[in-house]
């Protein structure tokens, strides 16, 4: 099972692209095209009508020349419990805890906790130059499509990704981790 995120999310989300889109005199259509997210997509976006996945709101925030963590609100004036940002009606959850920018990268901290057969898919093509990851408990077992690793409570470990990855608590048990997420700025 896959989850998404939660309603009220999505609504204040679409309200902060809207708004930092308008902000630069964009057209839909122009973010569309700078972002590689069609047109209709992010009008449903901004209307708050679509639950759309992490990487496409990576892409979006590169279009707007931010991060996805700053159009979520997280980082230097963010609130300090950070913002649930995935949930699935399991109990699976994902939280952004914080974030960095510089011109050149953005660094994101996350914490997670997966249940029973929950998966959550990132990346979705987007290259990550690494994301650490810190086991609390459980086992987490991290997919890339050419490498599965497993990750057990107390330990650590990295992932390079030019693409798209899978996180799910190995056996269908609980897994609960930190992750540090790496993440290019694409040149505006």
């Amino acid at each position: 099972m896959s989850g998404g995120m939660r309603p009220a999310v999505v609504e204040q989300l679409g309200d902060r692209i809207r708004a930092a889109r308008q902000e630069q005199d964009l057209s839909v259509g122009a973010l569309a095209e700078l972002s590689d997210v069609s047109r209709r997509m992010l009008t449903q976006i901004e209307l708050g009508q679509a639950n759309p996945s992490v990487a496409t709101l990576d892409r979006v925030a590169a279009g707007l020349g931010t991060t996805f963590a700053a159009l979520m609100g997280v980082g230097a004036d963010g609130a300090p419990d950070g913002v649930e940002v995935w949930s699935t009606e399991a109990g699976s959850w994902a939280v952004l805890l914080d974030a960095v920018d510089t011109e050149l990268l953005s660094v994101e901290t996350w914490k997670w906790k997966l249940l029973g057969e929950d998966v959550y898919e990132g990346g979705a093509g987007i290259p990550v130059p690494g994301i650490m990851h810190h086991v609390i408990e459980g086992a987490l077992e991290i997919d890339t499509g050419s490498e599965v690793r497993v990750i057990e409570a107390g330990g650590s470990g990295r992932v390079v990704t030019g693409g798209g990855y899978r996180y799910r608590a190995q056996e269908g048990q609980a897994a609960v981790f930190f992750s540090v997420a790496l993440l290019a700025r694409p040149p505006r």
